[in-house]
Parts: structure tokens; sequence; C-alpha cells
């Protein structure tokens, strides 16, 4: 064999070998990720998360949410809003990322694409102000939905301005947002990103330690109406989505507030 042969020969296996090496680096990274993601943090609240019925929670920062790979979004997103949460700082909106502590791969943004429809943040921006590290954290692709223009800079806005009115009046309030995923629903993409037909708020309030919810549940579509006509009972949204809300709650207390539709202990 030629010495030029025996050289590329090594070459060759020289290139393999590094290629191989940062295959495996990137694995590493990516486990490392995925099992911090599995940890909960010091500021994610364990006793109001809810159940998942997808078995694949993941705890960023500051928000956690339930994946569901088979509709290629959050089933849910949960997070503690604190009145010294909100700020008034407007920082720049970065990129949307691929959220790598999804072990079943969370889907692109590119699926929304000329799709026609926005990139609705399940935790919103807005919400998460107090810092430039804590914004950019809801630029995840596990944290978005394909929402309406209409219906995300709508009635789905006001809403999130009212919840953050409701924090900064009651001290905090515990947040549960997501589309409700069942069967059939159109999709986008080459992943089939699914778009809701339904989308679901549920809010708790321990203010002085007394405890009450409010549920709210919308179709995905503009409307004027006033909030309080979206109102439902938490066991309604339970009934549609499979997703246990408050389980560590003493059943006597959850039953009671989670069959209940009243808003009368809510400012609107």
């Amino acid at each position: 064999m030629k010495k030029k042969q025996v050289l590329s020969i090594i070459a060759i296996i020289i290139l393999v070998a590094v290629l191989g090496s940062e295959e495996l680096l990137d694995a590493q990274k990516e486990n490392v990720v995925i099992e911090a993601g599995k940890t909960p943090k010091a500021t994610t609240n364990q006793y109001f998360l809810p159940t998942s019925t997808t078995n694949q929670v993941v705890h960023h920062q500051n928000y956690s949410l339930s994946y569901s790979e088979k509709h290629e979004q959050a089933e849910w997103v949960a997070y503690e809003l604190k009145a010294s949460d909100l700020s008034s700082t407007n920082y720049k909106r970065p990129y949307f990322e691929i959220d790598n502590a999804v072990k079943t791969k969370a889907a692109h943004w590119r699926n929304y694409k000329k799709s026609g429809y926005d990139k609705g943040h399940l935790c919103p921006a807005a919400d998460r102000r107090f810092s430039k590290a804590a914004h950019d954290e809801t630029f995840l692709t596990s944290n978005i939905s394909p929402q309406e223009h209409q219906f995300n800079a709508g009635v789905w806005n006001r809403l999130e301005q009212k919840v953050r009115y409701w924090a900064k009046k009651n001290d905090g309030v515990f947040v549960i947002t997501g589309g409700v995923l069942e069967n059939n629903l159109k999709t986008i993409g080459s992943e089939a990103v699914s778009v809701p037909n339904q989308f679901y708020k549920v809010i708790l309030d321990k203010t002085n330690g007394k405890i009450k919810m409010l549920a709210f549940l919308m179709p995905h579509r503009e409307s004027n109406l006033p909030l309080y006509k979206f109102v439902v009972s938490v066991d309604k949204i339970e009934a549609l989505t499979g997703i246990d809300f408050f389980k560590e709650l003493d059943d006597s207390i959850e039953n009671k507030l989670e069959s209940s539709s009243s808003y009368k202990n809510w400012s609107f």
C-alpha cells in the first residue's frame, strides 16, 4: 500500500473518531439538560402542579410543563405569579429555541412559519419580566401553541392582563394554562403540531391561607364577550383534558372548589 493511501486511511480514521467523540459529547450534554429538567427548582411550587397524562414533566427555572409528544406542545404549563414578579421592563424578544429538556424532542419553531398562526405563549413573556433570563426562558418551543392572531392579541391577551391584575391585588396567584388536546385536531408543519379548538386557564389564589379557584375555557376565536362569560368549573376542564389539577389539596376542599363556577370572590 502506498504511503499516500495509508495517510488517507489514517486521516479518515481520525475524522471518524473526532466526529464520534463530538456526537458522544453532544449526547452527554443533551442528557444533562434532560436530567436537569426532571428536577423541581426552588421556584417551582410542586404542591400545585397538575398530574401529567404524558409522563413527561419538565421543570424549568421559572415554570413547569407537561409535554405531549403526540400534539407537539405542552398539555399544561404551570407557574406561580407573585406581585413582586410583575415588571414593566421591556426586554428585546429573543429567537425561539427548541426545548432540549424534552426527552422526546420538542417541535421546531419552523412548523409555525407561514402557517397563519401565532406562536402563542402559554407562560406569557410579560409574566416573567423580573429578569432577562426568566423572560427569555419563555421563548422555548415547548411553551407555545398555535393561536389565531385575533385570539392571541384579543380576548386571550385580555385574560392574561387580568391574571396580572389579580396577582398584584392578591399578592400572587398560581396559574395553569394549556390548549385542550384531543383527537382529530387540525395540525401545522412537518411535525404535525396540533391546533387546539379551545384553550383553558386555571387560577388558584391562597391569600391569607384562604384558597379560591377560577377556571376559564375559551373557544379558539376572537370574542368581544366579557371575561366572566368564559368562567367554568375546574371539573369541566378536568373532564375535557383528563388532567387532575389540584390532587394535593384535601379532598373536601378540592371537590368543593373544583365543582364551582362562581366568580363572585374575584373582581372583574
